[in-house]
């Protein structure tokens, strides 16, 4: 069933000095979304350059004056009420994957995918290669890895994510997509929106190509329900960052998530 999300997302900075930024803000129409509309605003107004990277995210890239800079994204788009599931969707050996979706067999900066081969074979020891593997390792990412929204601001990797016991979604991430990646099923992660989200922020999950196809997988929730916009997606949380900034380090003064969910267009 399709429904139709409105996402919103504000942010705000005090700058003290004319800053370059990268933003990652606006979905592309593809598997599972429609972008309807969309409107994208900085105050004040000031010209982007935007450009597609290597894995297809659009990006707008800004020299934000000093001063006080607000960004203002807002998109409507038609999404699946629930992602799909298929058990059955089978291990593709590495001779058969399409090119494109190679890079996301590596280990990555924060995806040590090398050095969790025992444990993938652990966890997924009895289950059928492929989607039932993945779905093995998320059943023991819940079991074993404490989802803690904003416990955590700095980018961790699947390594200590494992060691430390807990984690932000991203880190949940991380982790299941390093071991999914061990046991050679290309993965990647997703950054966007997800209605419904407790505590309201932008959501992190992966997919796993199998079967022909990329599959959501989502360890911070306890099923697929809930309408995802997809963003950006990328080997790991470096290629998906929302906004990257260059020169000193600034924090945002406000930032803002909304999601509604509508059954029929809105007007």
């Amino acid at each position: 069933m399709s429904v139709w999300i409105r996402c919103r997302y504000e942010l705000a900075f005090e700058l003290p000095t004319a800053t370059p930024f990268i933003f990652m803000l606006r979905p592309r129409s593809g598997a599972n979304q429609w972008i309807s509309q969309q409107k994208f605003e900085f105050k004040p107004e000031i010209s982007a350059d935007e450009f597609e990277d290597v894995f297809g995210n659009l990006c707008q890239r800004v020299s934000a004056p000093a001063g006080h800079f607000e960004l203002h994204s807002e998109t409507l788009a038609q999404t699946g009420e629930i992602d799909d599931e298929l058990p059955s969707a089978t291990f593709m050996p590495v001779s058969t994957l399409p090119p494109a979706v190679m890079s996301y067999l590596f280990p990555s900066r924060y995806c040590e995918s090398d050095s969790l081969s025992q444990l993938a074979a652990e966890i997924t020891a009895g289950y059928q290669p492929g989607y039932s593997q993945a779905a093995a390792i998320v059943n023991w990412l819940r079991a074993n890895i404490d989802y803690r929204p904003g416990s955590s601001n700095t980018l961790v990797s699947a390594l200590q994510v494992k060691d430390r016991g807990y984690g932000v979604c991203r880190d949940l991430a991380h982790l299941g997509i390093a071991l999914c990646r061990a046991l050679s099923i290309p993965s990647r992660m997703v950054a966007g929106y997800l209605h419904g989200l407790e505590p309201m922020d932008m959501h992190a999950w992966f997919e796993i190509y199998v079967g022909g196809r990329w599959y959501t997988f989502d360890p911070t929730q306890t099923d697929l329900l809930g309408a995802r916009l997809s963003i950006a997606y990328g080997r790991d949380a470096a290629d998906v960052a929302t906004f990257t900034q260059f020169g000193d380090p600034v924090i945002p003064t406000r930032e803002f998530v909304s999601v509604e969910r509508f059954d029929n267009k809105p007007h």
